[in-house]
């Protein structure tokens, strides 16, 4: 009889004694509700709409217009990072006043904040890279297997070597959105009682706006809507790619486990409204981001080797040189050349040096 594989497990169930520790630990301020963040849509909206104006009416050469039209994309991304908080009642207020600022940030990704909060924070934070019941990610072998013919969207994703991988930042976050929308929400138990008709045809309407922008630009409809939505999908995804396709499968939904955040620049972190940190938003998120560094260094002086928190171009490049399938819980497979394997957990080994208490300068890994 042939000896059957032993199953690959990874996890510690401690995250409710580390919550508990953390909140001893902080200030209580750390974690409510920070509604003077709302004025930053203000800021954005009047960022987005001087852009726009100035592409449209100003006659300014190519290149003042493609600048202008990459603020936008900029812009347009932050501003879901801010979204996404408030979608969370991290920035308190009324339901609203985040029905509002959800169609401001989600919006122009044709993500309407009612389908936004139940894949989000119901499947995704319910779910966080658990197998295949995680909407947002490449899943395991299994899937493949009962379903061959989704493997040719492998050949998209960063990791699969094709030419068509390094263009996937620039759209994939609008793409992924639909195939939620279309065809998640019908099998999905965490969809259940979700008016997905609605949904589409809020989505539908946010295209035709974005349609409606691009005739009445003329000429200018590139850099009004091809490269706002270009610079924002790319940005988006170069923070949700690397939250956690790079760790494991856990057994439990320990953010330790299944997530990592990143390093970025300090005069850039605060700009992008702190979204590098994703283990600090997956353990608290209800907290404003603006004080998820005091979490950061509560993580890095008590658990600095489970604390997972790379310089960002590294994750990149790491997501860009690793396949996207879990052969089990640890080993991430290509289905075209199954003898390319690696186990997440070589991907990250404590450096030598302790790690700062720095928002932007954590613990170093190295690969």
């Amino acid at each position: 009889m042939t000896a059957q594989p032993s199953v690959v497990t990874f996890g510690t169930a401690d995250e409710a004694t580390l919550r508990a520790a953390m909140r001893d630990a902080l200030p209580r301020d750390t974690f409510l509700p920070a509604p003077a963040r709302f004025t930053w849509f203000l800021v954005l909206q009047a960022v987005l709409w001087s852009c726009l104006a100035l592409i449209v009416f100003a006659g300014l050469p190519w290149w003042a217009n493609l600048l202008l039209g990459a603020v936008m994309g900029h812009t347009l991304g932050v501003q879901g990072f801010l979204a996404h908080e408030a979608l969370h009642g991290a920035l308190g207020g009324p339901r609203w006043l985040w029905t509002l600022v959800g169609w401001l940030g989600f919006g122009p990704f044709l993500v309407p904040p009612a389908f936004w909060a139940r894949w989000h924070n119901v499947a995704h934070h319910g779910q966080t890279n658990h197998g295949d019941q995680d909407p947002d990610n490449f899943g395991t072998l299994k899937r493949y297997q009962k379903n061959p013919g989704a493997a040719k969207f492998l050949r998209l994703a960063p990791g699969s070597g094709t030419v068509a991988s390094w263009f996937f930042f620039t759209y994939s976050f609008v793409f992924h959105a639909q195939v939620v929308l279309w065809l998640q929400t019908k099998r999905r138990r965490e969809f259940d009682g979700f008016d997905r008709r609605v949904a589409i045809l809020q989505s539908f309407a946010c295209a035709v706006a974005w349609v409606a922008l691009g005739i009445a630009s003329g000429p200018a409809f590139v850099f009004t809507v091809i490269v706002p939505l270009v610079v924002a999908n790319t940005l988006v995804q170069s923070y949700i790619m690397t939250n956690h396709f790079l760790r494991p499968m856990a057994v439990s939904n320990n953010p330790l486990d299944n997530s990592m955040s990143v390093l970025k620049p300090r005069w850039l972190d605060p700009l992008h409204f702190r979204f590098s940190h994703h283990v600090e938003h997956h353990l608290f998120p209800t907290m404003p981001m603006h004080r998820a560094p005091r979490v950061r260094a509560w993580l890095q002086a008590n658990v600095p080797n489970r604390f997972v928190c790379p310089p960002h171009w590294k994750a990149v490049r790491l997501l860009y040189t690793t396949p996207r399938v879990y052969a089990d819980a640890v080993t991430l497979v290509d289905l075209e050349r199954p003898e390319r394997k690696i186990d997440v957990r070589t991907l990250w080994q404590p450096a030598a040096r302790p790690p700062s208490s720095s928002s932007t300068e954590g613990a170093e890994w190295v690969s």
